[in-house]
């Protein structure tokens, strides 16, 4: 018994250890394999992503996750409408089959819906509705996402994005 325990800590230990993180968001990492799955999905081409442009994507994933972070904050996360919308995209995806229940892909889709649907809420709320145009929105959105940089403390590692980078 004495070595299972042993095994198990030293999983753990390596796993943690060895896990890259490309950013802590309010004491919450980003893994490198999440970042790229979503860059990815996002980004089609030949594969030679630049140094620039996993930063540039990494600043608006890290916008996108502290607005994910203030709506949870305003528990729109347990909104009842909210919560059968999620149930129902879920069935919809176990239905299709086209993802494996148990693949991280399927963890990955449903916590991108999750956190899509309350990035979209918390945005209509604090932008969308109150601006008159298109300038008051980008000037609203602005400054709410340097509040929220303020609020919730965000480091990235640009060591690790450069190693990503493949010019």
């Amino acid at each position: 018994m004495r070595k299972v325990y042993c095994i198990l800590i030293v999983s753990f230990y390596g796993t943690f250890c060895f896990a890259q993180h490309v950013a802590v968001i309010n004491g919450k990492a980003i893994e490198e394999k999440e970042f790229m799955w979503f860059y990815k999905k996002n980004h089609t081409g030949n594969g030679n992503v630049s140094y620039q442009d996993l930063l540039a994507y990494l600043n608006l994933y890290v916008d996108f996750k502290l607005k994910v972070l203030d709506a949870k904050a305003l528990d729109m996360d347990k909104d009842t409408t909210y919560l059968k919308e999620i149930k129902n995209y879920e069935n919809t995806l176990k239905e299709q089959k086209k993802v494996s229940k148990k693949s991280p892909e399927f963890a990955f889709l449903i916590n991108e819906y999750k956190e899509a649907v309350l990035m979209f809420n918390i945005s209509e709320k604090k932008v969308w509705n109150t601006a008159q145009d298109d300038i008051t929105q980008q000037k609203l959105e602005m400054e709410w996402i340097a509040e929220l940089r303020k609020k919730f403390p965000v480091k990235i590692f640009q060591e690790l994005i450069k190693k990503m980078a493949r010019p």
